[in-house]
């Protein structure tokens, strides 16, 4: 087992050796005190917790305490009560990054003052978003950090065994995390007796089958269990019923990494990042029609454009920016005129999206809204565990008119007929997958109903994006070169070589191979 003096021998010498390393080979410089990536790409990013990420080898105990790893933990043992834990968390307004955004110091608090035999915390790592990959990047690489945050937090709840649920789709962060859990029993870091203060606390890893479902806290708890990952009603809170109906705290990979940074900054270091009620940072994924796709770390508080232009470098291609999409399925899509509006909790809920776990989609003027609902819905339906109706048929129905409408077979009171459907399935699902489904609907409606009325009125997507309702065209400009003829996989194209082509509309498949393809710009897409 591992002392406190040795914990501090390590940082005192293994530190200076790695910081010289990563200085020599321009990985990092130091701004602030503090060793940062190096990059244009970095430079309007704040990691916390990210801050480990690329600097560390993860498969390294060392590396990990040599920055400052563990020393949170070894703080909060030897110098804080229980008590005192949770009330540094709450004043630090650490709030949940994994979706809903709850006060982590309230959660814990509820846990703290129930009496019980036995207590669990569990560290949410089902990330299910299409195009996320937050949780997945910090487990891979700096997984320390989420076994630290466990362990602070079990310490302040009274528990002394943790789960991390993971996805079985995430092969090497299940890899490294197999190894991070190993290191740090073997020094005494997890386990019996921890740093020799009498508190116990293990970890085991509990892999999950790719439900998005499971990323609801009580259907994650039931998957643990055995049984089918399905959501529970509530109450009771899962702080008070919640793994094997004790006591249970479930945090996220992204909240748990934040909270040794707290203890080892303080809390007004950490309150002076972000806004008075969204404090810190957040983590997202920016994906998309963007230049430079990848993880992002900002303030909260960051206006849209800053993140989109500023970081990611703006729309690729050229084209001009159409949406923004925040929150994965569960999100709203956000239009250009808004894109003033900062990103924290509040400022997303009023202009109808949501932080979410951090998808950040950016879409440009190709980009059909009326779509992109029908898209995300159909991965909500899909995704849905079938227990309560209003989400196992009301998203059906959803679905069922969004796809009429992208085909140019709906009729114009079925726009109000979804709108009506997703408000009540907002009100009436059991849980947050159902509860949060019509947002990119709802969302879409509100800023781009001109798109609706297109889709169903005039039967045009605006956008030239839905297959069902848009023509290919020859002009008189066609020069008879036979190229488009060629490409056709249907042979729906004919026409002399040197002669005007001509489109069979009834056997074209809309690909767009032979706009494409022509040399002159002769084919028109309507």
């Amino acid at each position: 087992m591992i002392t406190r003096e040795e914990l501090n021998r390590i940082r005192g010498s293994h530190k200076p050796e790695l910081e010289a390393k990563l200085l020599a080979d321009g990985i990092a410089e130091v701004k602030n005190g503090h060793l940062v990536l190096t990059g244009d790409y970095y430079k309007n990013q704040k990691r916390v917790a990210l801050k480990n990420c690329g600097l560390i080898d993860p498969a390294n105990i060392d590396d990990y305490i040599a920055l400052g790893g563990y020393s949170a933990l070894e703080q909060v043992l030897f110098e804080k009560t229980r008590k005192e834990v949770i009330d540094f968390v709450t004043e630090s307004n650490l709030r949940g990054r994994g979706g809903a955004g709850f006060p982590a110091g309230r959660k814990w608090n509820e846990a703290y003052g129930i009496d019980s035999d036995q207590k669990y915390f569990l560290c949410n790592a089902d990330e299910g978003d299409p195009g996320a990959f937050m949780d997945r990047h910090i487990l891979e690489k700096d997984p320390h950090s989420v076994l630290e945050g466990m362990a602070i937090g079990s310490y302040a709840i009274g528990a002394n065994q943790g789960y991390i649920y993971v996805r079985a789709e995430y092969p090497l962060a299940i890899k490294v995390l197999r190894k991070a859990i190993e290191q740090a029993r073997e020094y005494g870091l997890l386990g019996k007796n921890i740093l020799g203060t009498g508190f116990d606390f293990d970890i085991d890893l509990r892999l999950g089958s790719g439900a998005f479902v499971c990323g609801e806290g009580t259907a994650l708890m039931e998957s643990i269990e055995g049984n089918r990952g399905m959501p529970r009603k509530k109450p009771p809170r899962t702080s008070h019923k919640g793994l094997w109906l004790k006591p249970t705290i479930l945090n996220n990979v992204e909240t748990l990494a934040c909270v040794p940074v707290i203890f080892q900054n303080g809390i007004d270091w950490f309150k002076g990042i972000g806004t008075e009620k969204s404090t810190g940072t957040k983590v997202f994924a920016l994906v998309g029609k963007v230049e430079n796709a990848g993880l992002v770390e900002v303030p909260m508080g960051m206006p849209l454009k800053e993140i989109v232009y500023d970081i990611g470098g703006g729309v690729a291609n050229g084209k001009k920016l159409k949406a923004v999409q925040t929150g994965g399925p569960s999100g709203g899509c956000i239009p250009v005129d808004l894109m003033d509006t900062p990103v924290d909790f509040e400022s997303l809920a009023k202009i109808g999206s949501i932080v979410g776990s951090g998808g950040m989609v950016v879409m440009d003027e190709d980009t059909c809204m009326v779509d992109i609902a029908r898209f995300f819905l159909e991965f909500t339906v899909d995704e849905s565990c079938g227990k309560c109706t209003p989400c196992r048929v009301g998203n059906k129905r959803m679905l069922e008119i969004l796809t009429r409408i992208t085909e140019g077979t709906a009729e114009f009171h079925e726009i109000e007929d979804l709108r009506e459907l997703a408000e009540v399935i907002v009100e009436t699902s059991l849980c947050g997958l159902g509860q949060t489904a019509p947002n990119p609907v709802l969302s879409t409606l509100k800023y781009y109903y001109d798109e609706y009325v297109a889709h169903v009125r005039d039967k045009k997507c605006p956008a030239g994006s839905c297959r069902s309702l848009i023509h290919f065209t020859i002009t008189e400009d066609c020069i008879g070169c036979t190229k488009c003829a060629k490409v056709c996989p249907v042979s729906c194209i004919s026409g002399e070589k040197k002669e005007l082509h001509t489109i069979d509309d009834s056997q074209c498949i809309k690909c767009g191979a032979c706009l494409e393809s022509c040399p002159k710009d002769a084919i028109r897409k309507e």
